[in-house]
């Protein structure tokens, strides 16, 4: 009789393992990400941060903070968008995130219509970190305003040579418009927009939308995508297909980019809701796709460079 057991048994164990092979086989590989919209700041230190990102910030924003709640995420690098309007603290961040593989470089703070613009860029893309600036709408700057200004201009087209992107910052109807009139006037410069998904879209925005998506060296960045109710985040990833459907057809799974927006807002809290609603949608999208969301499209926006082992 035991013998009889075990052998009729055998195709049973047989199909059990089969068929979690095949389950295993159905799932996604692990795919490693890197955020591309983070801040930085230390408001303990003696001359403070002109930024800390709200009240609730009660401790620095730092590399070793970040990385607590992002390593179990399968969070394996990180992009600093810079959060201070003070030229000096692009250093700062620098000297913080060379100590530290996990980030993988910095957007900076430079003014390109400035006569020490040259000065500084030069300074500053000698370190490898230094990826790039943010212009748009911060810190009292009007890319709208610049964008007819030649000398402007000018040093966006050194920073296009210096093989550097720019950040746009905080999208609003006139800035997406200005920023066609940047690609018309410096096509080589690679952009990337952020915080698409929190702008209200009409008529004139979305025929600017679907112009700049087929200018080759504009990114857009999916963030700021998580919505908190009654002080509570919403994770149901079908709230959010809509909306993620519509930027994934308009730029295509070669133009999006990955960013939580830490600790900014409602990121400061819920880093996993946020990365688990667009990994949801994302592996929905196959292997290929989520593998350019999360890490392989913003290589080639940033041109980061591999600082760790278990970063792509």
């Amino acid at each position: 009789m035991l013998k009889l057991t075990i052998m009729d048994d055998l195709p049973r164990r047989a199909f059990l393992q089969s068929a979690i092979g095949a389950a295993l086989a159905a799932q996604p590989a692990s795919i490693p990400i890197v955020d591309c919209h983070i801040h930085l700041f230390d408001q303990t230190r003696p001359q403070g941060a002109p930024y800390s990102a709200g009240p609730r910030n009660t401790e620095p924003a730092l590399p070793a903070r970040y990385r607590k709640l992002a390593s179990p995420l399968g969070i394996v690098g990180a992009l600093e968008v810079e959060a201070s309007p003070w030229i000096e603290d692009n250093l700062w961040v620098l000297e913080v995130e060379q100590s530290d593989p996990l980030m993988v470089g910095m957007i900076g703070n430079l003014q390109p219509e400035k006569p020490e613009f040259q000065e500084y860029l030069e300074r500053y893309c000698k370190n490898k970190l230094f990826l790039g600036i943010r212009y748009g709408n911060l810190w009292g700057y009007s890319l709208v305003k610049q964008v007819t200004n030649p000398v402007f201009v000018e040093g966006l087209k050194l920073l296009a040579q210096a093989g550097l992107a720019m950040d746009s910052a905080n999208p609003r109807p006139d800035l997406i418009e200005a920023l066609l009139r940047v690609t018309d006037r410096v096509p080589n410069l690679r952009i990337i927009i952020d915080h698409l998904p929190s702008m209200r879209l009409d008529a004139a925005v979305e025929r600017n939308l679907l112009e700049l998506a087929h200018r080759p060296t504009v990114y857009i960045k999916i963030s700021e995508v998580l919505r908190v109710v009654d002080g509570k985040p919403v994770t149901d990833p079908g709230v959010y297909k809509a909306q993620l459907d519509h930027f994934f057809e308009i730029f295509g799974e070669d133009k999006l980019i990955f960013g939580s927006d830490w600790p900014n807002s409602v990121a400061v809290d819920n880093l996993p809701a946020i990365v688990g609603i667009v990994k949801d949608y994302f592996h929905g999208k196959g292997q290929a796709a989520a593998e350019k969301y999360f890490w392989k499209n913003s290589q080639a926006a940033y041109q980061w460079k591999r600082r760790d082992l278990a970063q792509p």
